[in-house]
């Protein structure tokens, strides 16, 4: 990966011997490793047995997960928060590890959509939840700094799974506490 840097920087017509990009290659290659690290980590290992015997059967969400992604057609990042909600039935997660969840995903070479999907996906997966609801809001570099340019355009994307799906009223009660 330091190489493919390095050619980069040539490419651009940079002077890689310059002092100030003399370790941009390996510190550009520690920093793509860090920001993909998604595709190396085991969601069970995350979740690591925090799931916990729980009678409560009413939604628990966790609003405003700060995420961070890079887009998968221009490797720019997209940043955002993340809303996750589950219905759970007998059991629930651990409150942080929603969160890594979250990154587990936002980890990888992404799109948005997706992200949205494979969160609530894994959420119902892991927690036999009767329901799980995710909605990402996020500002995509892609569109800030090239292209379009436009600073203040916000991408919302939602997936409503189970209960959040088949119920308006249990859809209704997630987007209201969102508020």
């Amino acid at each position: 990966m330091e190489q493919a840097y390095l050619d980069i920087i040539k490419a651009t017509g940079e002077d890689p011997d310059r002092a100030g990009l003399v370790d941009t290659p390996k510190r550009a290659a520690q920093a793509m490793e860090f920001l993909t690290q998604g595709y190396k980590m085991d969601i069970d290992e995350v979740i690591n047995d925090a799931m916990f015997p729980s009678n409560t059967d009413e939604i628990i969400i966790v609003k405003d997960i700060e995420l961070y992604s890079m887009c998968e057609h221009h490797m720019l990042p997209f940043i955002g928060k993340c809303h996750v909600a589950y219905l759970p039935q007998g059991k629930v997660i651990g409150l942080s590890k929603i969160a890594r969840l979250v990154d587990v995903f936002a980890r990888r070479l992404q799109i948005q959509e997706n992200l949205t999907s494979q969160i609530a996906n894994c959420i119902l997966e892991k927690t036999n939840a009767a329901g799980a609801a995710v909605i990402i809001e996020a500002k995509h570099m892609c569109m800030m700094m090239r292209g379009v340019e436009k600073q203040n355009s916000t991408m919302t994307t939602s997936c409503m799974l189970g209960a959040f799906r088949e119920s308006s009223a249990t859809r209704n009660e997630f987007l209201s506490l969102l508020n």
